[in-house]
C-alpha cells in the first residue's frame, strides 16, 4: 500500500507538489494502517523533477512525526542537491528526521500553528549494551547536526542545546519548537502559508 501523496505537475503547471506525511519509512515496512512516506518512492520522483524541463519549482509539504534516519537523510540530501528551486512548508509538524528535510529546501516556511521537535537519535524501547551502538548513534547524530546547520541559519551550539534539553515540553530529552521558536533559532526561514511558499517559487 502506497501512502505517499504525490501530485504530478500537468503540462500547464510549472510547480510540482511533493507531500511528506506520517512516518518516513526506511528499509523495514511499517505496520498496515500506519500512514507512511516510502523513501524508495520519493527518490526517483525527485530525480525526475530535477531533469524535467517542464518543472520550474518544487513545493514540499511536510507533516511528519519522523521515522527512519537514513531514509530521511537520503531524501534531504537529494532535495539539497537539486538545482530546481525548492520551498518547504511545515504544516502540523515537522518532527525528528523531518527537521533536515524541511531545512534542505532553498527556502523553508512553517505555518503559524505548526511545531518541530529536536531530540537525540534514539532506539525506542531498546536497551543499548554495546559501546559500538553508542558510537553509531553518536555518529548518526553528528550527521544530522552537520546537515541541518549547513542548510539553515541555526548554529550547532543551538541545535545541541535544544536537542539535549531535559525536563521540557518534549516529555524526555529534547525540545518542541513553535513556529516562532523555529524561526528565531534560525532553523526555518520564515513563518508563512501556502501562498507565501508559492510566491517564492514563482518569483
Amino acid at each position: 500500500m502506497e501512502d505517499t501523496a504525490l501530485a504530478p505537475a500537468s503540462p500547464a503547471e510549472s510547480i510540482h507538489c511533493l507531500v511528506i506525511v506520517g512516518h518516513i519509512e526506511g528499509h523495514s515496512e511499517l505496520s498496515p494502517g500506519v500512514k507512511s512516506t516510502k523513501y524508495e518512492h520519493i527518490l526517483p520522483v525527485l530525480a525526475s523533477i530535477e531533469q524535467s524541463p517542464d518543472i520550474s519549482g518544487l513545493l514540499i509539504l511536510i507533516n511528519t512525526a519522523g521515522g527512519d534516519v537514513e531514509a530521511g537523510l537520503a531524501i534531504a540530501e537529494i532535495i539539497a542537491g537539486m538545482k530546481t528551486p525548492t520551498a518547504s512548508l511545515v504544516l502540523g509538524g515537522g518532527h525528528s528526521i523531518g527537521v533536515p528535510i524541511a531545512a534542505a529546501a532553498s527556502r523553508s516556511f512553517i505555518a503559524p500553528s505548526a511545531a518541530m521537535t529536536l531530540h537525540p537519535v534514539r532506539l525506542t524501547g531498546t536497551v543499548i549494551g554495546a559501546p559500538e551502538t553508542y558510537q553509531y548513534l553518536s555518529q548518526m547524530q553528528e550527521r544530522i547536526i552537520s546537515f541541518v546547520t549547513a542548510h539553515s541559519h541555526m548554529t550547532s551550539e543551538s541545535y545541541r542545546r535544544l536537542m539535549n534539553a531535559g525536563g521540557g515540553n518534549a516529555g524526555e530529552t529534547g525540545s518542541i519548537l513553535s513556529a516562532s521558536d523555529a524561526v528565531r533559532e534560525g532553523l526555518i526561514d520564515q513563518i508563512g502559508g501556502l501562498s507565501d511558499a508559492m510566491a517564492y517559487l514563482h518569483k
